[in-house]
């Protein structure tokens, strides 16, 4: 792990950031926590509520709100009251941003899937069994 950190850090990403992602970040003074909420998003089924967001980073849900608040401000998420309970607010990319996370998201994985692609069939089951098992075990 402390060999993959680097990959996950400022210069790295913002290299293969997409112009205007990057563009909306830097300008709004975005941090790497804000974008933390952005693959969020992408990954879930439809909008998220602020608690979501909290569970998943596993942050307290002010810093979630000021997190999601940030980018709102920049435009890159909406957010919206859930029609079932006007207390939540419901948080969304904005579609003019989703196929440039989904653009930047795949890029990030290159490197993964090339070296799975090196692999023998019974190591790459392996390895994403693992990798699995990881998930499981962070998102508890």
């Amino acid at each position: 792990m402390p060999l993959l950190e680097p990959y996950f850090r400022g210069a790295a990403v913002s290299a293969l950031m997409p112009e205007p992602l990057r563009e909306a970040m830097d300008s709004h003074g975005l941090t790497p926590r804000h974008g933390a909420v952005l693959p969020q998003l992408l990954a879930a089924d439809g909008p998220l509520t602020v608690s979501g967001i909290a569970d998943r980073l596993q942050v307290s849900l002010p810093t979630a709100s000021e997190l999601v608040g940030g980018l709102a401000r920049a435009g890159i998420v909406t957010r919206a009251p859930d029609e079932t309970n006007r207390r939540r607010v419901l948080v969304s990319l904005a579609e003019e941003y989703r196929p440039l996370l989904e653009s930047f998201v795949a890029r990030r994985g290159e490197p993964l899937l090339r070296a799975l692609a090196g692999l023998p069939v019974e190591q790459r089951e392996g390895f994403m069994a693992g990798l699995r098992a990881w998930v499981r075990e962070v998102q508890q």
